[in-house]
């Protein structure tokens, strides 16, 4: 695993946009929801900066980050377990003076001295709601060739209904980007306008000293949110030179309970899945289990599967977490089904999403739609 050192840090942001699935994020954050079968949401971006060199990287979390702490450990699945750079994780009040982070601004702040005290001459900033097998070196040579100010990058996407028809659009902002010759000429926050926009993945990249001296300016003089209180201004202003760097390849963004069931399901099809997986390795958590059994009788079709279940009934374009149990008899399609959660016999299932250690008792019967599909929550028993 171990890769050339990247002259950059990375710091990730995992509680940004929990409100938009709330199902998910009752317990968690948004960087320890479950995806794929086997991985978490921050294993995507973790793994790509590790994959490209970038072995100093920081977790700044908010609240309910004791499932984010428990799978990331030391991070020595991702060799980020080091005496020196390695995984830092910020939670709020590590220091005296600071309280519950409200935007990034106040995020990044917080911990000023400790990015005073490093090497790296750049940062790279994330998200963590996005999977994708994303190639750090190649933003970074684009960020230093274009001579800019800053990165930022985007894809050519449309902007998802359930991001735009916000009942308090202030809560979740998302930003699209007016670019030419791959240089941004004007920002947009949460637009209203239809069809294929230059959408943000909300990753940037600064020079360290530079964004040490926005944050600065930007943090005395009140502001909160990056985009709107510097990005922005600065940008009006023409004292930022913006490089705009376009991603074409596959990402899958989480925005909606809705949304999650469908980029779930689009990789059950190969080309999607190679898509995600095949450039590089994305590393998770491990679990020692044994392999999953199929029983007697039992059938599987066009599924995802992880290691530790065991099938004795029939299952169908699912996706199943590690340990899962499905009874004899029980038929399970178009469904989602998390870590531990046990079906029993006769059970009849469809469009449904279990949260972990979801137990359906014998003979149920569950059924949602495509467009709705049932969401079930952890620990529940039905």
């Amino acid at each position: 695993m171990v890769k050339t050192n990247t002259n950059a840090l990375g710091i990730l942001f995992p509680n940004i946009y929990d409100e938009l699935v709330p199902e998910l994020t009752s317990e968690r954050l948004m960087a320890s929801i479950p995806f794929a079968s086997r991985y978490r949401m921050i294993d995507f971006v973790l793994s790509s900066m590790v994959n490209c060199g970038i072995d100093n990287i920081t977790v700044l979390v908010r609240e309910n980050y004791f499932s984010l702490l428990d799978h990331l450990g030391s991070g020595r699945e991702w060799d980020l377990s080091r005496k020196n750079g390695g995984l830092n994780i910020f939670p709020p009040y590590a220091q005296k003076n600071t309280g519950v982070y409200g935007g990034k601004i106040g995020m990044i702040e917080s911990i000023l001295g400790f990015l005073k005290s490093q090497k790296e001459k750049y940062v790279i900033l994330s998200d963590a709601n996005l999977a994708m097998n994303f190639d750090f070196k190649a933003l970074l040579k684009s960020h230093i060739d274009s001579g800019a100010d800053m990165t930022v990058v985007y894809k050519k996407e449309e902007v998802p209904k359930s991001v735009m028809n916000q009942d308090d659009p202030r809560k979740i902002m998302y930003y699209t980007l007016d670019v030419e010759n791959e240089e941004v000429k004007k920002i947009h926050i949460n637009p209203q306008d239809g069809g294929v926009q230059n959408y943000s993945m909300n990753i940037y990249v600064f020079e360290r000293e530079n964004l040490i001296k926005l944050i600065n300016e930007a943090f005395v003089a009140g502001g909160i949110y990056l985009e709107r209180d510097i990005i922005l201004p600065q940008l009006n202003a023409g004292t930022l030179k913006i490089h705009g760097y376009e991603y074409t390849e596959y990402v899958s963004r989480i925005l909606s309970l809705k949304n999650y069931f469908d980029e779930n399901m689009r990789l059950l099809d190969n080309e999607n899945l190679e898509a995600l997986f095949d450039k590089e390795p994305i590393y998770t958590k491990i679990r020692d289990d044994n392999p999953t059994r199929y029983m007697n009788g039992a059938s599987a079709k066009n599924v995802m599967v992880a290691d530790g279940c065991v099938i004795e009934g029939e299952i169908e374009n699912c996706i199943l977490f590690r340990g899962v149990k499905i009874g004899k008899g029980a038929k399970v399609k178009n469904s989602i089904i998390m870590q531990d959660s046990v079906i029993e016999a006769g059970v009849n299932a469809e469009y449904i999403i279990t949260d972990k250690k979801v137990h359906i008792t014998e003979g149920k019967e569950m059924k949602g739609t495509e467009s709705f599909p049932i969401f079930i929550a952890k620990r529940q028993v039905v």
